[in-house]
């Protein structure tokens, strides 16, 4: 197993707990975000950390096609 689909069963563990708790899966993705977020400030510097999350919410969307790609 990679780490990236470790990290993603971690995830599924605990928004299954969430109900349980009374959060909201959405809430509780927010929430981990946010967790993941501050511990990796104490990892990494700020700058890298942003750059990598701009990334990230600049390719959120599946459909888009971008110019590295060939077509």
């Amino acid at each position: 197993m990679g780490v990236h689909e470790w990290a993603r069963q971690q995830i599924e563990q605990s928004l299954q707990q969430a109900p349980a708790q009374g959060f909201d899966p959405a809430l509780g993705l927010r929430a981990l975000l946010g967790a993941v977020v501050e511990r990796s400030r104490g990892e990494r510097d700020a700058k890298d950390l942003a750059a990598e999350l701009q990334f990230l919410a600049d390719n959120l969307d599946d459909e888009r096609d971008y110019g590295f790609m060939r077509p």
